[in-house]
């Protein structure tokens, strides 16, 4: 088996090249693995050798390509685990090594997973732990700042417009992800405030191509009927049939009511 030293060379020589060996990567990924359960660096001081150090700073480098690979393979439960991991490197060791020329990328990268999966309750929390210079002027984190505003103010067609200028290529994924979100909440929004709508202001509204697969997939998955003028029919979306329950039923529920309240007196 390769020791960490020749893994760290293989994984970061196979992760340069223009079309990497996405399988081979996972296998030294693997290896990496093992060898950080058995590397037990203890708690790194500011008088650690450099040595430490040294393998301290090729394990962070080998966890941000096992970030890009958990991406690039879309083993999302990958990414949060080698995240939280990286984190550490740039949390708790910061006084220890020197920062990493990619830390605020991921930073952003992280934040912006947890928006376009709807967790802002955790992203509010990473938040807290940034500096706020961070916060207003990082090229990487602003953006995402900004992403947040705009879903939360329900200014959907803004992250529409974001896709265009991503801070980095990584970002995509996730943003394809927060981008399909915003869209069903203009759909929703659609939904809920016209009676009906022509396929190709529809189209305009979603950023889609009038007639395109993905709008006519959109159609299809919120069961969108098209009425005898042609246009998307929504008025017969949001009315519910009334709940019929018998009366049986009711006075069944209302002395069990009763019983459990004669048990608490």
């Amino acid at each position: 088996p390769l020791n960490m030293a020749n893994l760290y060379n293989e994984l970061k020589n196979e992760w340069s090249k223009h079309a990497p060996n996405l399988a081979h990567c996972a296998s030294l990924l693997d290896g990496f693995k093992l060898e950080l359960v058995r590397s037990d660096f203890g708690s790194p001081q500011a008088s650690s050798s450099s040595r430490q150090k040294e393998q301290l700073i090729r394990a962070r480098e080998m966890l941000e390509i096992a970030v890009e690979h958990s991406i690039a393979t879309k083993d999302y439960a990958a990414f949060e685990r080698y995240m939280a991991q990286l984190n550490t490197y740039y949390f708790d060791y910061d006084k220890v090594l020197v920062p990493s020329v990619h830390m605020h990328k991921f930073m952003g990268l992280n934040l912006l997973y947890m928006l376009a999966t709807n967790r802002i309750a955790d992203f509010h929390i990473e938040l807290e732990r940034l500096p706020m210079p961070l916060l207003t002027n990082n090229n990487f984190i602003k953006p995402v700042l900004n992403l947040e505003n705009y879903f939360m103010e329900g200014r959907y067609n803004k992250i529409l417009q974001a896709k265009k200028s991503l801070p980095a290529e990584i970002y995509s994924n996730f943003m394809d992800m927060l981008v399909d979100t915003a869209r069903d909440e203009i759909a929703s929004c659609m939904e809920k405030s016209y009676d009906k709508m022509a396929p190709k202001l529809a189209a305009q509204r979603l950023g889609y191509r009038p007639g395109s697969k993905e709008l006519l997939d959109l159609a299809q998955r919120r069961h969108w009927k098209v009425d005898s003028e042609g246009n998307y029919d929504y008025a017969g979306l949001n009315t519910r049939q009334a709940e019929k329950v018998s009366a049986k039923d009711i006075a069944s529920n209302n002395l069990s009511y009763a019983q459990e309240l004669e048990k608490i007196v």
